[in-house]
């Protein structure tokens, strides 16, 4: 895998394996959401079993990934800044989960004229991190290459501000037959799913850190 781990065989795997779970588990929110937004109650809660599954494997790796650092002193000087990364991936899928599960106790009511909106919201979110992914993996390969990869972390993450933004003008401006309170409400599951983008911009820029810190 790896110009940093090399003879780290199941070290290098489980790294992969540890990304592609979180991985998975944002392709499983997008879903989540695209399946609540269309009313597919069942397919939603197949969702939330899946990411649930998800986050528990994604933990697992997470804690065995940190004991084999340790265990193999593994690049000792970067360890900490390294485990905070992992820490950062750990987020997308922990708040993934958290904010599905908010939307199965809340039934939050979406106004079908808003419905491509909120469409077009969590694509741009998940796609923050999608694209976030990449860069993970090659960082462990040949991190010099990272930073020139995250480019479209932060494009879809002023998307995501754009779209959110929209939203709330939308409710506050344009919508009188709400109440101010489902105003209020809808406007806090703006911000959930927009916390997505906000999580990857938070790895990309751990990345682009330890990156240079690796050229140095």
């Amino acid at each position: 895998m790896s110009v940093l781990f090399k003879n780290v065989k199941q070290l290098v795997f489980d790294i992969d394996n540890y990304i592609d779970t979180v991985e998975q588990g944002t392709l499983v929110f997008k879903e989540g959401i695209v399946n609540y937004l269309k009313g597919e109650k069942s397919s939603f809660a197949e969702k939330i079993d899946t990411i649930t599954q998800l986050e528990t494997r994604a933990d697992k790796l997470q804690r065995k990934i940190d004991n084999q650092f340790y265990h193999h002193s593994i690049l000792p000087q970067n360890v900490s800044d390294i485990e905070i990364m992992l820490d950062k991936i750990d987020e997308l899928i922990d708040i993934s989960k958290d904010i599905l599960y908010q939307f199965d106790d809340e039934l939050p009511f979406i106004p079908k004229e808003l419905v491509n909106d909120y469409l077009r919201l969590a694509d741009a979110s998940c796609e923050a991190a999608l694209t976030c992914f990449p860069a993970t993996r090659t960082f462990f390969r040949e991190p010099l290459k990272v930073r020139d990869m995250l480019v479209k972390v932060y494009f879809y993450e002023k998307e995501t501000d754009k779209l959110a933004r929209n939203i709330k003008r939308k409710l506050f401006h344009e919508m009188p037959d709400l109440r101010l309170s489902e105003k209020i409400h809808l406007r806090y599951f703006t911000l959930h799913i927009e916390t997505i983008s906000d999580k990857a911009e938070n790895l990309a820029d751990m990345l682009s850190i330890l990156a240079l810190k690796m050229s140095i």
